[in-house]
Parts: C-alpha cells; sequence; structure tokens
C-alpha cells in the first residue's frame, strides 16, 4: 500500500541525513532553540518541524530546564508553513484520506507542538527577532510571555492564502484583542510592526535588536530566582483560569483548515507563489 501524505512527511523528516534545521544551547537551568533555516526565513519545512518537536519533548523531560527560549536565525523568525509541503498536500487530496491526512500533520505535528508549549511546567519565552507567521506565529503566540525585537513583525497571512487562523490563533487573537479587533486583524491582512504589536498586547516588551536574546535571558533570570514549584504551578493555573477551551479551539481550527486546502482559491495562491 502507498505511504499517506502524513507518513512521507514524517519520513523525510526524519531522515538521518536531514541537514540541521535547529540549534539547541543548553545554559544551566535553561536553553535557547533557534529555528535555523534563515535562507529560507526558517519556513516549517518536515524536518524542522519533526526536529523542533524531538528538541521541545526532550527539554521538556529535562527536570533542570525551567524556562525555553524559542527564537529563529536572523533574519526572521519562522515565514510560517512550506508552500512546497502546501503544494504536495494539494496534490494529494484525491487519496483515499483525502483531507483527513492534512488533518494528521496539522494535529499532530503543528498542533502537537502548541500541545507541548502550552501544557508543559516549563516556562517558554518567544523571542521574535523578525518576521513572524502562520504556524511560526501561532508557536509564539502560544508560548508564555513574547518578547519582541525592533525589527519583529507579526504577519497575518492567514486570509490571503484563503486559510482560517489556526493552531491556536484564533483562541490568543480573541483573547488579546476581542472578537471584532481578530475580525479586523483578519481581514486587514497587515504587517504589524513591533511597536503596534505591544500596544494590541500581542508582545510584552520591544527592545534592541542586539538586546534581544539578552532580554530573553533575563526573563529566564526572574523564573530562576523564584521556587520551582510555584513557576511550574502557576502557568497551568493561569491558563486554565484565563479560558477552559483553549484545546476545543485548537480542535475546531484543525478539523476546519484541512478544508481550505480543497478550495480553488488556496491552491492557486500557493502555486502562484512557487511560480
Amino acid at each position: 500500500m502507498t505511504d499517506s501524505l502524513y507518513r512521507t512527511m514524517v519520513a523525510s523528516g526524519d531522515e538521518a541525513d536531514a541537514p540541521p534545521r535547529v540549534r539547541v544551547e543548553h545554559r544551566g537551568d535553561r536553553a535557547v532553540v533557534t529555528l535555523d533555516e534563515p535562507r529560507r526565513l526558517n519556513v516549517l519545512s518536515a524536518p524542522l518541524v519533526r526536529q523542533l518537536r524531538r528538541a521541545l519533548t526532550d527539554l521538556d523531560a529535562d527536570p533542570d530546564i525551567r524556562s525555553v527560549v524559542l527564537t529563529g536565525a536572523d533574519p526572521g523568525f519562522s515565514a510560517g508553513g512550506d508552500l512546497r509541503m502546501m503544494d504536495a498536500a494539494i496534490d494529494q487530496l484525491g487519496a483515499p484520506e483525502g483531507a483527513a491526512d492534512i488533518w494528521r500533520w496539522i494535529r499532530r505535528e503543528f498542533g502537537g507542538i502548541a500541545r507541548l508549549i502550552a501544557g508543559s511546567d516549563t516556562i517558554f519565552v518567544a523571542a521574535l527577532n523578525g518576521a513572524a507567521a502562520g504556524v511560526g506565529l501561532a508557536w509564539a503566540l502560544t508560548c508564555d510571555l513574547v518578547i519582541a525585537s525592533e525589527r519583529a513583525v507579526v504577519v497575518p497571512a492567514f486570509a490571503n492564502l484563503g486559510l482560517i487562523p489556526e493552531v491556536g490563533t484564533s483562541w490568543a487573537l480573541t483573547r488579546r484583542l476581542g472578537y471584532q479587533g481578530a475580525l479586523a486583524y483578519y481581514l486587514r491582512g497587515e504587517h504589524i510592526d513591533a511597536r503596534e504589536a505591544l500596544r494590541l498586547g500581542l508582545v510584552q516588551e520591544v527592545v534592541e535588536h542586539d538586546r534581544l536574546l539578552e532580554v530573553a535571558d533575563e526573563w529566564c533570570s526572574r523564573i530562576a530566582a523564584l521556587p520551582p514549584h510555584a513557576v511550574a504551578m502557576s502557568k497551568p493555573l493561569l491558563r486554565a483560569a484565563a479560558d477552559a477551551d483553549w484545546s476545543d479551539a485548537l480542535t475546531l481550527e484543525e478539523f476546519a483548515e484541512p478544508a481550505c486546502f480543497t478550495t480553488a482559491a488556496f491552491a492557486d495562491s500557493v502555486r502562484s507563489m512557487l511560480s
């Protein structure tokens, strides 16, 4: 039997000779994880996604790691989904499982990383060093804190591709912007610079680009200075107190987004961008 698209993408992401796309630097009680495919603006290729998931799983399981900084190799944080992968997905829509195969990747890989970040007792600090779009932006908004370089740009690319807010983004945006603000954000599709992102509450701090990791480390030091149990227990408490429906919102997105892959508008957008 022919392998499904999901199995094929997982296998390609797990190839032993795949180039490293994620760097992990341990610094005592903290770690810095860098998305590292700068020539493609850290696009979420299968190797990058699978390597990131393994790296975060290992860090989450390490009792000595209390905080993780997630950033990108300059000049961007992440351009989001891989258009080549999307094009392959469009070609497979006539396969026996159709959009269900895409759903598996979105839920297990993209959503799996989001759930790991949200469900871990470890504090995750997103350090936006440049443009953040799509699922990369979703992961950043899922982190417990977001700090931004003055060069950071929030890129709401969903509508222009014919997609919906994804991987928890609908939850994050409505909680920060309200329904009308989130809808306006979606419809405008305009890039948001770091200062405007701070005003909107999408990030907690804006700093000089060269000081981004230094400031992220200062947040890690604040975490390290507090009793481990207090921070570990406060994270799930505050998340639950903020809203109990995050998982439901994420699940709804995962079922809805594969349907977007069936539209001609989405296929045309992907292929025009590849041409």
